[in-house]
């Protein structure tokens, strides 16, 4: 009874590991990828907000603390300008960042293989 058990069993814990070697790759580019890019536009919409960007560009002709003089609005708007150059670079390199990542998640799977049949034909 126990040989049978074992047996019956050993072969359902395979039978569920092959599936689930099969079933990767269409996790990897379906759900799994849907999944990576909510995470990465969270991340985007997270550091836009941190960065303030929409902000800074709404309220470029209003002068800085209410100072309506020339030289007030004068001063106000070259730091603004500088403030979005600045910052817009700033979420250009996360931009960056967000898309290194997906290409990564895309190619992993890739790398993984050709690391596996490296190892393979030594």
């Amino acid at each position: 009874m126990l040989t049978n058990n074992f047996a019956f069993y050993s072969l359902k814990i395979l039978s569920e590991l092959a599936n689930e070697i099969i079933y990767f790759p269409v996790w990897w580019y379906s759900r799994g990828l849907i999944n990576l890019m909510a995470i990465l536009k969270k991340f985007l919409i997270n550091k836009e907000k941190s960065l303030a960007l929409l902000v800074w560009i709404k309220n470029i002709f209003r002068p800085m603390y209410g100072q309506y003089d020339w030289v007030g609005v004068l001063i106000s708007f070259f730091m603004r300008i500088f403030q979005i150059i600045v910052r817009s670079l700033m979420m250009i390199f996360w931009l960056i960042i967000a898309l290194l990542i997906f290409c990564f998640w895309l190619i992993l799977p890739f790398l993984v293989i050709y690391e596996i049949i490296f190892q393979i034909a030594l």
